[in-house]
């Protein structure tokens, strides 16, 4: 390799270092599956793309060692890279989106509304009720569902059932992640009205047990949740590709057993998620469930 193209490489690389700020987290810690066998092989490439793009903002997000306008700086930067008005290789997940995207035929606002939900994360650390959190998810986690749909040449119609599954998913998220999130962002998307209407406040997610008056906020959120599921369970239904309609049907599996989980178990006391045993089995019934419809 030329010496010349070594050293762009690496200032690439520190550029890229610069920008972003790894959190070492990655489609194996999610909830669900990303990009799996179920989708066709000519498009997993691109949903890979994508999300090292939404990984790689929503790290910057989370970062608690960068200051709010230090986070909204390098988000603006993502942006402006995938609007194509920089080529800035510290943004080249933008710039691989970018290319992507005007490969497909998706829309960039894909992308962008990831950006601004996640702007927003670095400087909203209070979420009043249950509209303003959907208002949020609906920028922070119905874009994927969109991007997928988009990408697989599926009808906007079906955009309904896909922003209430991954809303769902992402408020599921927000519960799992409660306790630390507070603690180490002092961010809460728990409503502040429910909390009050309880006798409660954020200080409760400093316990080591979920108190009554916060376990009734959480079961409050999960019946919500519930309200979202029964949009998102026809969602695998609608959908005229087979293979995303499996991928569909595990998600909505997933998300069930999750909601479940979290009613019976303490978010706060430890977290909450499926064992390997319970993932598989969740992904053999949407399969099995896919396939028979």
């Amino acid at each position: 390799m030329p010496a010349d193209f070594r050293i762009t490489l690496f200032a690439m690389n520190m550029s890229a270092t610069i920008a972003e700020a790894p959190s070492g987290k990655g489609s194996g810690d999610e909830n669900f599956p990303v990009g799996s066998f179920l989708l066709p092989a000519a498009l997993r490439p691109h949903v890979a793309i994508y999300y090292a793009f939404a990984r790689a903002i929503d790290d910057i997000a989370d970062n608690s060692e960068l200051a709010p306008e230090d986070k909204v700086g390098r988000l603006d930067g993502f942006d402006r890279a995938l609007m194509g008005e920089i080529d800035d290789p510290a943004y080249i997940k933008a710039i691989r989106l970018r290319d992507s995207m005007a490969e497909t035929g998706v829309p960039i606002q894909h992308g962008r509304d990831l950006v601004s939900a996640f702007k927003q994360d670095a400087v909203k650390l209070r979420y009043k009720d249950w509209d303003e959190l959907v208002d949020y998810c609906n920028r922070s986690a119905a874009p994927v569902g969109r991007y997928l749909l988009d990408l697989h040449g599926e009808s906007r119609d079906g955009w309904r059932y896909s922003d209430a599954l991954c809303n769902a998913l992402q408020v599921i998220n927000h519960l799992q992640d409660c306790q630390d999130d507070y603690r180490n962002l002092d961010r809460v998307y728990l409503s502040t009205d429910w909390l009050t209407a309880e006798g409660s406040d954020v200080t409760a997610l400093e316990a080591p047990a979920a108190s009554p008056a916060l376990r009734r906020v959480l079961d409050r959120t999960l019946d919500a949740t519930e309200g979202l599921m029964r949009l998102a369970r026809k969602l695998p239904g609608a959908l005229k590709s087979r293979r995303l309609a499996m991928e569909s049907a595990v998600i909505v599996r997933i998300a069930d057993r999750l909601i479940d989980r979290l009613r019976g178990d303490d978010p706060i006391a430890g977290r909450v998620e499926l064992t390997r045993a319970q993932f598989l089995l969740c992904g053999a019934q949407g399969v099995a469930q896919a396939l028979l419809r």
